[in-house]
């Protein structure tokens, strides 16, 4: 969120005496020519910020500045107060609180009410319901490894449920479609490795500390990548299982199948994780088409009921 920014790069200048415009960029993960911008807005909003070149240059705040209340409006004030309230839900420390706390003095008497009343509007909760409640916990671990650059020492287990000891250093945290992953430089396979909390244990910080290496960013969008693995099947679901179909493929997948059910284009690729999508919707399920993709889905299904049998 471009607000909560600005609002971290007014708070990085009071701090710091100076500071380049790389360093913010290399900060905030985003480009120089996008810092200059967020500079101009700050500028803008009436907070005068320096700039001098040259070796050790860099932006500053004019010297005496004091920052006006005014400069943030109630939208401005809610919005940065939602962001810092729920990602201190997940990620605690000292800083969200003096964060929270700073954000809260630039309210004044008269809009506190106005404000708490939108910044509340929209909560966001990113504990899981039930299930692994290592998480919390170890997002704590790995965000102080992170900041102290110290090494992490886990049990891994791939989705076959192999365990192997690991040893890695930590580069970033990533929250990825409700699942926390860490992108790591895993000293077992020599690379970075994108580790899935759900799948650690035994997660420890270790006392040494390593100097950080150049690393690039996990590809985290397969957008691309799945069109041209994925084809569309046919299935025929009933309407009570609508809104988890739905976390597949779209509306205009769905056409109507009398009062009760759909024909859904499915988008599919053919390996045990989609066909397992298939069988998590039950009995109110059908593959119709294409005729080896059913087939394979009533050989699983014997399979499955061959197990009980006896």
């Amino acid at each position: 969120m471009k607000v909560d920014r600005l609002v971290s790069i007014i708070m990085i200048l009071l701090d710091k005496e100076r500071i380049g415009a790389q360093e913010l960029a290399d900060m905030f993960e985003v480009s120089p020519r996008t810092i200059y911008r967020d500079i101009d807005s700050i500028n803008m909003a009436g907070i005068p910020v320096c700039g001098a070149s040259g070796v050790g240059g860099g932006f500053e705040i004019m010297q005496k500045y004091k920052i006006d209340r005014k400069v943030f409006s109630t939208a401005d004030l809610s919005a940065i107060l939602m962001g810092l309230s729920s990602l201190s839900n997940m990620i605690r420390g000292d800083e969200l609180v003096n964060a929270l706390a700073k954000v809260k003095s630039f309210i004044p008497a008269d809009r506190a009410k106005d404000i708490e009343l939108k910044a509340n509007q929209i909560y966001i909760d990113l504990s899981p319901w039930m299930g692994n409640r290592n998480i919390q916990p170890y997002l704590e671990v790995i965000k102080t490894a992170l900041q102290e650059s110290k090494l992490l020492s886990f049990d891994y287990a791939d989705r076959y449920g192999n365990k192997t000891v690991r040893t890695a250093e930590p580069y970033q945290l990533v929250l990825k479609s409700s699942h926390w992953y860490w992108q790591g430089y895993c000293h077992k396979r020599n690379d970075f490795r994108l580790f899935k909390l759900s799948r650690i244990s035994n997660l420890q910080m270790q006392e040494e500390t390593f100097t950080p290496r150049d690393y690039q960013k996990p590809i985290l969008d397969f957008e691309e990548i799945l069109e041209t693995l994925q084809t569309k099947i046919k299935i025929r679901i009933h309407k009570s299982v609508m809104d988890r179909v739905l976390d597949f493929c779209s509306y205009e997948d769905f056409s109507p199948d009398g009062d009760e059910h759909y024909i859904v284009r499915f988008p599919f690729i053919e390996n045990d994780y989609y066909y397992t999508i298939l069988f998590s919707f039950g009995d109110k399920c059908e593959c119709l088409e294409p005729l080896h993709i059913r087939a394979e889905m009533k050989r699983r299904i014997y399979d499955l009921a061959t197990i009980y049998k006896n």
